[in-house]
């Protein structure tokens, strides 16, 4: 059986989509169907049942994967591993949100780049979940830190850490909402004050206001920035309240530049994954990255 036809067929069963699968190979469309049909024909059995939005595995089509798969994936370890003297000379490319990715995971991975030029190269890209996880399946990333949890086989998420979020202010506007907390439906003593948010839907506020609060907010953004790092300058600045992982402003409240308004006795949260394509974790350099930032991470709570 032709190796490449199987290679196909795998990144067809993982993806889910001919077109998605012909993008990663860097195939057109037909050469994937072609393939695919070239080895249904060999078999003489159907390996995908084709859908209006991507295909199925067949029984025997899932079969075939879970036996060869792991074959493929350690052929291509066996040609990554040769096309490189050792794992110092690779280079990773990593994404994710731009904060946690400057404040967070850089840092982490810088040591493994180490302070002679020889470790491990860095490429960094920033993004929102679904651009990243999008060049990860295009095979433009080797790693991403996500928000969001991918579907299918083609992409295997692990959960990294939880992030606080902290609804924040200058403390001139603490002053101004008086002593005492907000009540908890509706806060209606933070409803009229201004706020600063990284997009016109107010993302992080409204979350905030629906898992504290139980409502929406009623204001709209006075100051918008598409980056936390900007949000927290311009809070601190005394533009309005915002919504911060508490990573991010840790040090803002420490030093009495922003006060924390609501401290909810169960904070909200949110999950930041490490997500690869299915497979590469038995690449060297892929495989050390996604270890070092889990150990990072223990450290990050």
């Amino acid at each position: 059986m032709d190796l490449a036809l199987l290679r196909t067929f795998v990144t067809v069963h993982r993806a889910g989509s001919f077109t998605r699968a012909a993008a990663l190979l860097g195939l057109s469309q037909p050469a994937v169907t072609s393939q695919i049909r070239t080895l249904e024909r060999q078999l003489g059995r159907p390996l995908f049942l084709r859908q209006a939005r991507g295909v199925t595995p067949t029984t025997i089509g899932d079969e075939l994967a879970h036996k060869a798969a792991p074959h493929l994936d350690a052929l291509v370890e066996i040609a990554e591993t040769g096309l490189e003297e050792e794992f110092s000379s690779r280079t990773l490319h990593l994404a994710g949100p731009p904060e946690f990715t400057a404040e967070r995971a850089l840092p982490a991975l810088t040591e493994l780049a180490g302070n002679d030029g020889q470790g491990l190269a860095l490429r960094a890209s920033f993004g929102n979940a679904e651009e990243i996880l999008e060049g990860l399946a295009a095979g433009h990333h080797d790693l991403v830190v996500s928000t969001a949890r991918p579907r299918g086989a083609l992409l295997t998420a692990t959960p990294l850490c939880d992030e606080e979020h902290v609804l924040v202010a200058a403390p001139c506007w603490a002053e101004r909402i008086g002593p005492g907390k907000p009540r908890r439906k509706g806060a209606p003593a933070l409803e009229n004050l201004p706020v600063v948010e990284v997009h016109e839907s107010l993302p992080f506020v409204s979350r905030y206001w629906a898992s504290v609060f139980d409502s929406r907010p009623s204001t709209s953004g006075t100051v918008i920035v598409p980056d936390l790092r900007a949000v927290l300058a311009c809070a601190t600045a005394g533009a309005g309240l915002a919504v911060l992982p508490r990573y991010l402003c840790t040090a803002a409240l420490q030093h009495g530049d922003v006060v924390a308004l609501h401290e909810p006795a169960v904070p909200p949260l949110r999950t930041y994954f490490l997500v690869v394509r299915t497979g590469t974790l038995a690449m060297p350099h892929v495989a050390r990255a996604h270890e070092w930032l889990q150990r990072a991470a223990a450290d990050w709570t």
